[in-house]
């Protein structure tokens, strides 16, 4: 998938402060989701599918994610 980002509009969480490095999401045409890190906005991202989104926001509510 060949996706443009340079008109995305990125966003962090509410929970983040201006001191803390970050990953920022952005929302992309047909429902695909673009995480970056927040201390190399030039950087690679990773473009999810929306279903693969899903899976993973998924996962990490259920705390499948988490290290023991």
């Amino acid at each position: 998938m060949n996706t443009s980002l340079s008109d995305a509009i990125w966003f962090k969480s509410s929970y983040s402060s201006a001191q803390m490095d970050c990953v920022e999401v952005a929302f992309l045409p047909e429902g695909s989701v673009g995480v970056r890190d927040s201390k190399n906005p030039t950087g690679p991202a990773i473009v999810f599918a929306p279903s693969d989104w899903d899976s993973f926001t998924a996962c990490i509510s259920s705390g499948e994610l988490d290290r023991s």
